[in-house]
């Protein structure tokens, strides 16, 4: 009996050590960048139901509406103050002739998706729809142009028929059309993974390609072109040298990176919600991998940039699982759970802390499809967990970013570990300073120690996003398992903070 209550009691202990481990953190108020809006940005493709039936829906459906874009999707976004709204693609931008898109609706042709699912794209939602939409929202807009299917004379034409206000017969269609003035939209993707669905062409043909195309991206009076170069997919870096070494600086505002996280393989993604600790731990562990490609491509662009004029625009990331059973392959519809909303606040918070070079991302993708925001039902609607993340970040768009310096501690799992706190910090044009930290570990709370320098405060505010499993969900049934609420395990002496951080959360501290 003794033998045994001193094993029980040794347990006890060694739990109670570990669940309230600790670190200590440095903040301080000396930095002079901004952490870009844009790094807040989403992407809608003409894939599954992300435009039909997520943005643009049928007439005959019972809910708010302008013409048929969904406004109850429209106010769960500009709540979240959507930067920039990237279109038509991904894969479907390079098959996207934008001529289908304009007019008549009725008249317009009918073609084939064959990048996702062989059905039919009736070119109902086009050009002047996706500019109502991005107006409703209150967001910019950004066009992927196609390079693979088409021509610099499409590209050409389709920023005139966009961005020019005098008088020409593009311009003047535009009008017919129903906007007489200008849309002046300024960010265009010149191709979209040019290294594969865009084309399969090798870094140097695809730099002279750019170089054509953008040649004919003309800056119409009233807007200065942003020009996004087809960049690098994941830990390609020689399609990052390759770019950087012939395409001339001054001739990019950017050059993207897609990364997306996968649990297992890509034949084998794993489950969006059936999944245990070992996926956890996986999906967490490259999720962390982008900061290892950011450092590295950063790497070669500074050797060619050093004054870092282009940015690095992640303009596709997220995790990408399995589809919801009975569902549509094509569609790549999966569920959304609180790991998800965990690697996406650890990911924005690695953008933040790099937002020297990063300055635009958009996460796949924004209804219905891969990490959605939104997901949608008929008339029914729900806001994920990845949601409510993007709704406690959107703080940190266009304030200055405070540098941090810590140590984490270590989240171990079969003899392997990853860092188990992650966060970034800014200050805002009021001088209120937001704190976002994440502890992934799913177990063990953790309290963190804040020593703040020349940072001064009067008031606290705290919010948290935890769930009880790392795989609870938001469900139709029960919308709101998983969402914000307010927090208050902190403490303030003097210019030092403390918060404890329960196992698998979100938490956003403002110092006001």
């Amino acid at each position: 009996m003794k033998k045994i209550a001193f094993y029980t009691l040794f347990s006890i202990v060694t739990y109670f050590l570990q669940a309230q481990s600790s670190m200590q953190i440095t903040i301080s108020d000396t930095s002079h960048q901004t952490i870009s809006k844009y790094i807040y940005g989403h992407f809608a493709e003409h894939l599954g139901r992300c435009i039909y039936d997520g943005f643009w829906v049928d007439d005959n459906l019972n809910v708010p509406k302008k013409d048929r874009i969904r406004l109850d999707v429209v106010e769960a976004l500009k709540k979240i103050h959507v930067p920039d709204l990237r279109w038509p693609g991904g894969c479907f931008a390079d098959q996207y002739h934008w001529s289908d898109g304009i007019g008549d609706r009725s008249k317009r042709p009918q073609r084939v998706n064959t990048t996702w699912g062989m059905i039919t794209e009736d070119n109902s939602f086009g050009t002047d729809e996706f500019l109502q939409l991005c107006n409703l929202i209150g967001c910019e807009p950004y066009i992927a142009g196609n390079v693979g299917t088409g021509t610099p004379q499409e590209m050409e034409n389709w920023i005139e028929y966009l961005n020019y206000n005098g008088k020409s017969t593009l311009a003047d269609l535009r009008r017919k059309n129903g906007h007489d003035a200008p849309y002046n939209v300024s960010f265009w993707g010149v191709g979209n993974e040019t290294w594969g669905c865009g084309g399969n062409m090798t870094p140097e043909f695809y730099a002279d390609q750019y170089k054509r195309y953008a040649t004919f991206c003309k800056d119409y009076p009233g807007t200065s072109l942003k020009k996004i170069a087809s960049g690098a997919n994941a830990d390609d870096y020689n399609w990052m040298e390759i770019c950087m070494k012939k395409i001339p600086v001054q001739e990019m505002w950017g050059i993207s990176m897609h990364y997306y996280t996968i649990v297992n393989n890509w034949q084998h993604k794993g489950s969006a919600t059936d999944f245990n600790e070992q996926e956890y731990f996986n999906g967490l562990k490259n999720c962390l991998h982008i900061e290892e490609l950011i450092n590295k491509h950063s790497a070669i662009m500074d050797k060619y940039d050093p004054q870092k004029k282009v940015a690095l625009a992640v303009d596709e990331w997220g995790i990408w699982t399995d589809v919801e059973p009975g569902t549509n392959p094509a569609f790549l519809y999966q569920q959304n759970s609180l790991r998800d909303a965990l690697i996406a606040a650890t990911t924005l918070n690695i953008f933040n802390n790099h937002c020297d070079r990063v300055r635009m991302a958009n996460l796949a993708q924004t209804v219905n499809v891969l990490q959605a925001l939104i997901l949608t039902d008929k008339d029914k609607m729900l806001l994920t967990p990845t949601y409510y993340v993007f709704d406690l970040y959107k703080y940190h768009q266009d304030a200055t970013w405070l540098p941090l310096e810590f140590t984490s501690p270590a989240y171990t799992f079969e003899n392997k570990s990853l860092a188990a706190i992650n966060a970034s910090a800014s200050k805002d044009s009021n001088g209120v300073v937001h704190i976002t930290i994440v502890n992934l570990d799913a177990h063990n709370k953790i309290t963190v120690n804040a020593s703040l320098q020349n940072i001064t405060f009067k008031n606290i505010e705290g919010e948290i996003l935890t769930s009880q499993k790392f795989n609870d969900i938001n469900t139709f049934q029960q919308p709101d398992k998983v969402k914000t609420t307010s927090f208050s395990d902190y403490k303030k002496n003097g210019d030092k903070l403390s918060v404890t951080l329960p196992p698998m959360s979100v938490v956003l501290i403002t110092l006001m």
